[in-house]
């Protein structure tokens, strides 16, 4: 054990005396990643020389505890800043290369043959470098999918904006295209939000959709009938012809107790000043 130790701070003496020529030799072998050291650093301030020394101490050191911790570190900050994997993957592929070019280096300088320890020093190295990979990709893939999901959630949230206006009334102004992914949500939301805020009346404004397909029409007035089982009124403004004309074609209407008014403001001024 103490032979080991002793092989261990001086390969490690050996890497720090000749740390330009590692840093060069790897940059070699890095082809593609070479040109995108600076923009990696630019975009998230990540320097991948000074990281591939860190990780070359970690293993030398048999440190697999800050090994890992670096691995998720890193995993985390080219999730959050998108950079591509591909370049991760050839850097420490290339930092691979580049050590065990270095330890043979290191064999040829002293005196006494590696081969007796060689077995178990691939075994060392080999795996700790695989530690890191999988801990990298672990980590980036988990917090790329909670990037993802909370972007989704925002969206979400963003695309169906119930405003309250009072203690009773609320008003839904949806925008854009309809799809059934969002009129989906629409009808997730707007059942939740009414037994939670416990709204009376809901004003669901359509002026800024321009055209619906059939089905969303259906589905839409499906989401209409459940607000009125949970005790919710309804109001629909701004409904343009062309949305009208299809609800003619296809002979859908809203339920009785629905009231329509031409515009936003037509429906503020009725429920807000009674």
């Amino acid at each position: 054990m103490k032979a080991s130790i002793q092989d261990s701070m001086k390969l490690k003496e050996f890497f720090e005396g000749n740390r330009k020529k590692f840093e060069e030799e790897l940059l070699s072998e890095a082809v593609n990643v070479k040109d995108k050291i600076n923009e990696i650093l630019t975009i998230g301030n990540i320097d991948l020389v000074n990281n591939a020394n860190k990780i070359v101490g970690y293993i030398i050191d048999g440190n697999v505890k800050e090994l890992q911790l670096f691995a998720k570190q890193e995993g985390i900050a080219w999730a959050i800043h998108s950079i591509e994997l591909s370049f991760k993957l050839e850097w420490v592929q290339a930092i691979r290369r580049t050590v065990w070019g270095f330890i043979e280096q290191y064999n040829q300088l002293i005196e006494e043959t590696m081969a007796s320890n060689f077995f178990r020093l691939e075994e060392h190295i080999n795996t700790q470098i695989d530690l890191f990979l999988n801990t990298f990709f672990i980590n980036y893939s988990t917090y790329k999918d909670s990037l993802i999901k909370a972007h989704r959630e925002m969206v979400e949230a963003l695309s169906v904006p119930i405003i309250p206006i009072n203690g009773q009334v609320s008003i839904l102004p949806l925008i854009g295209s309809m799809d059934e992914i969002r009129t989906s949500i629409i009808e997730e939301k707007v059942l939740n939000e009414i037994g939670i805020s416990r709204i009376q009346t809901l004003i669901m404004d359509l002026s800024g959709i321009g055209d619906m397909e059939p089905k969303i029409i259906n589905h839409l007035v499906r989401i209409i009938d459940g607000t009125s089982l949970m005790g919710c009124n309804t109001v629909i403004t701004g409904l343009r012809p062309e949305v009208v004309r299809k609800m003619i074609n296809i002979s859908h209407s809203f339920d009785s107790k629905t009231t329509t008014f031409g515009t936003l403001q037509q429906a503020l001024k009725k429920y807000l000043l009674h």
